[in-house]
């Protein structure tokens, strides 16, 4: 998908989700594909705050006993995505914290959760499937199959459809 327009498509996605019960839009992709470009385009232009996850969520974490951070990871998403000003919309990047099996958390579950409140636009690393949406390779030990209903999607892979 041309950059300019998957920048669009998010755009749109943003809009369309605010009738919808989850209002989470994902950007799917690939390590490679533009997430970040495309997130950092769409938060200028909108002026919604751009959180990378990864680093907040570490962060945070690093002062808590390892046995509680499973226990606490949600918690500490929802106070990130709640402090990042009181616009209509966040977007999440740099993600793949979420997936890490130790924190034992269901990551489309969770950002659907956030997303109950404003609108989340959150990059996905990861593929379709036909209609699943992935995570991972098989075998490896933080993959995700994922029906494709509960979220909105801009597609990022080669020939994708928005």
């Amino acid at each position: 998908m041309q950059f300019n327009h998957a920048i669009e498509a998010v755009v749109d996605k943003m809009r369309q989700a605010a009738g919808c019960y989850h209002r989470l839009v994902l950007v799917v992709g690939p390590a490679g594909a533009g997430k970040t470009c495309v997130l950092e385009s769409v938060s200028k232009r909108l002026a919604a705050p751009l959180v990378n996850v990864n680093l907040e969520l570490s962060r945070q974490m690093l002062e808590l006993p390892a046995a509680q951070r499973d226990s606490r990871a949600r918690r500490l998403l929802e106070i990130c995505v709640e402090n990042r000003g009181d616009g209509a919309a966040v977007l999440l990047d740099n993600t793949e914290l979420l997936f890490d099996a130790s924190l034992r958390q269901d990551p489309l579950r969770l950002l659907q959760g956030l997303s109950r409140n404003k609108t989340v636009v959150s990059a996905w690393t990861g593929a379709f499937e036909g209609d699943a949406l992935l995570y991972a390779a098989l075998g490896h030990p933080e993959r995700r199959r994922y029906a494709n209903e509960g979220f909105l999607a801009v597609n990022l892979q080669a020939g994708g459809q928005a």
